[in-house]
């Protein structure tokens, strides 16, 4: 006998990545034309990461919309994890585009060319609050892995643009050039940093590891702890996509009368303490296989 409770949540972040999309698309061709002009390449790589970041975006956007698809026969718990794998395609394009940007800025190093300060200064003060006003948006939604790896690239660019700016202003009044690809490679560092983040919970999720922020012997603990319950075995949590956690367990109990009034005291304690919305358990009276099996016990 299986009991099991499923909560929905609605995806209102969508709209944000279409707007954060539009935006994004319609001045990345600008700062491009200017960055070409200009000869800047800290321009030129806000104006790659722009690129990126309007497909990231309409990657992010179209998950977003897929992951909205109700459960069927070929895919019984929906296309919720689609999410994921979109997070996972905008991390690795992110990888590349911080290869490519550092290979540029290394070049750069050995070889300088001259650049237009003025017109980077401008330009890129106007893409940083483009950039801003798209990560505003993005932050004031909800905070899926889709969301926050789409993110990642707009806060890149809102990076790039503040590298630009101050590349832009050290060039006007210096003349040092060498600014310019420096600034790049600081930024590259950091980007670098948050998208192997990115690509470290994207993977887990998809190996169908227990949560992050989560300790399966905690959970496993706080279920055993209920009064009627004797023990709980086969234990698994794992993340569905989209903020959706699934749990299955065998819970044994003293007496099986009681698991009409256990089954929702157990769902609401998922729910509330730890936030798991898709629940399937087992109840027994007797589990002689349960020491193969990691069980949690009452404390003595």
């Amino acid at each position: 006998m299986h009991d099991h409770v499923h909560h929905h949540h609605a995806h209102p972040h969508r709209h944000a990545l279409g707007f954060a999309l539009l935006l994004t698309l319609g001045y990345a061709a600008v700062e491009a034309g200017v960055g070409l002009w200009s000869g800047s390449l800290a321009l030129l790589g806000d104006a790659g990461h722009m690129v990126t970041d309007a497909s990231a975006l309409g990657i992010a956007a179209l998950a977003a919309r897929l992951a909205l698809q109700p459960p069927s026969p070929r895919h019984s718990y929906g296309l919720g994890r689609i999410e994921v794998l979109a997070a996972l395609l905008n991390a690795l394009v992110m990888l590349g585009v911080v290869a490519f940007i550092a290979g540029e800025a290394l070049e750069r190093l050995q070889t300088p060319a001259p650049v237009q300060g003025v017109a980077v200064m401008v330009t890129a003060a106007i893409g940083l609050l483009i950039n801003g006003s798209v990560a505003w948006v993005l932050t004031h939604g909800e905070a899926t892995l889709n969301v926050r790896a789409a993110l990642l690239h707009v806060m890149g660019d809102l990076l790039g643009s503040v590298a630009a700016l101050a590349a832009g202003a050290v060039i006007w009044l210096t003349g040092w050039t060498p600014i310019d690809p420096l600034l790049a490679l600081v930024i590259c560092v950091l980007i670098l940093y948050s998208t192997l983040n990115i690509l470290r919970e994207a993977l887990h999720v998809m190996m169908e590891g227990v949560p992050l922020h989560m300790e399966l012997a905690d959970v496993g603990r706080a279920m055993a702890a209920v009064e009627q319950i004797r023990s709980v075995h086969d234990l698994h949590i794992w993340t569905l996509g989209s903020g959706r956690i699934a749990l299955s367990a065998h819970v044994v109990l003293h007496r099986l009368s009681d698991w009409e009034q256990l089954l929702p005291q157990l769902e609401r304690l998922l729910l509330e303490r730890y936030g798991i919305d898709h629940v399937t358990l087992q109840p027994e009276l007797t589990a002689q296989h349960v020491l193969r099996q990691m069980p949690y016990k009452k404390k003595d």
